[in-house]
């Protein structure tokens, strides 16, 4: 029994620490897209403000 006591405080913080990771990677992948959202709004809306010249 004193072994299981000894591991469990380990397997906690590794599972908090896998929270904590896995919580980062996600926040960082949305951000990611959303900026890559946000840049292809730009990039469309700033070639459509330019007239085609020729008609």
């Amino acid at each position: 029994m004193p072994y299981i006591e000894a591991i469990v405080p380990t397997i906690c913080l590794a599972l908090l620490f896998w929270y904590v990771m896995k919580a980062i990677t996600n926040a960082d992948r949305k951000e990611r897209q959303a900026e890559a959202e946000a840049d292809a709004l730009i990039q469309n809306g700033s070639d459509s403000n330019n007239p085609v010249n020729g008609n």
